[in-house]
């Protein structure tokens, strides 16, 4: 099987994970969604990418000192701005509602994290045959997300499930400092190859050499969302909600959800490694795509979609379609 056939592989089975990663928190009733969001960080950005690292990588310390402070420390950076942004998804989300909210962040972040990418690594290649097809794509995905996005808000407006004071202009500037942010992980595994290089020379199997971009990236990317999961469980007063009877469970659920988005994102690392040269600017639109797709269709299968009427779900299976038109563009350009 050609390289780039198992990284698209690997990208499916990624997509599938990360967009039901939450579907555990469904059972996490008696939790405020601080109270769950605190565990899934500790063992998603805590726990699992050091002990990952540390199985994977020989002589981690010796791979850091031979990359260099400054990979380290920008890709530390990216994984702080990521952080940030999932602060500012949760305020997005409470001023536009999640439909909107996460339809533009991802088309924002899918397009920042391709053509930053595209331009600034592969400028040579922007006017060839798969750096057009690279810009067709990503217009592709912002096209289709924008439709999904369209659908979601129809849908949210026969449900009443939007938020109670929308403020769209507020809900904008949210979401663009999101999708910024959330580009940044992307960009940090493909500004951290010298990290990747290092663990290469230091005889870790080259599938697993991301593994020592994410340990810093993700550890950084720690701090922001412990920091406002730990102010809203103050300010909410739910710290005793972690002892509360049947509860035991919920610790169990929220490392599973760690589980699936770890496992989404060590995919995504090594499929970005298995396509090739422009690898860092079609994995990342195509990542972001599946997500939608794979959400889209879930929320209908879950009911998610019902009573809505016909329009909605028109306009989703729409976008749906454009997204699908995205994915094989993109990896037409592999």
């Amino acid at each position: 099987m050609p390289e780039a056939t198992f990284g698209i592989l690997l990208l499916v089975v990624a997509g599938i994970m990360n967009a039901n990663f939450t579907l555990p928190m469904k059972f996490t009733k008696k939790w405020a969604w601080e109270n769950t969001w605190l565990v899934w960080t500790v063992f998603a950005l805590l726990i699992f990418p050091p002990l990952m690292a540390y199985l994977t990588i020989p002589g981690l310390s010796d791979v850091y000192r031979q990359a260099g402070v400054g990979p380290v420390l920008v890709v530390a950076l990216c994984g702080a701005g990521w952080g940030i942004a999932q602060v500012f998804f949760g305020l997005a989300v409470d001023s536009i509602g999640i439909a909107l909210a996460f339809s533009m962040i991802l088309g924002i972040s899918a397009a920042v994290g391709s053509l930053v990418t595209l331009f600034t690594k592969h400028s040579e290649k922007i006017m060839s045959a798969s750096g057009l097809m690279v810009s067709v794509g990503v217009l592709l995905v912002i096209l289709g997300v924008a439709v999904n996005a369209v659908a979601g808000r129809k849908r949210e407006a026969v449900l009443g499930t939007g938020p109670k004071n929308v403020s769209f202009g507020r809900g904008l500037l949210f979401c663009i400092i999101s999708g910024l942010g959330s580009a940044l992980v992307g960009l940090g595994v493909e500004w951290g190859d010298p990290i990747r290089k290092a663990a290469r020379f230091a005889t870790a199997p080259d599938m697993w050499t991301p593994n020592a971009i994410w340990l810093p990236l993700m550890v950084a990317g720690a701090i922001p969302n412990l920091i406002y999961c730990i102010y809203l469980i103050r300010k909410n007063r739910n710290a005793s909600k972690f002892g509360e009877s049947g509860t035991g469970s919920y610790w169990f659920l929220a490392a599973l959800m760690a589980f699936f988005w770890f496992a989404s994102t060590l995919m995504y690392g090594v499929s970005q490694g298995k396509m090739g040269n422009m690898g860092g600017a079609v994995a990342w639109p195509l990542f972001m795509s599946l997500i939608v797709i794979v959400a889209s269709v879930v929320g209908v299968l879950t009911g998610e979609w019902k009573n809505t009427g016909t329009q909605p779900v028109r306009i989703q299976i729409a976008g749906v379609a454009v997204l699908i038109v995205a994915v094989i563009v993109l990896s037409m350009a592999t």
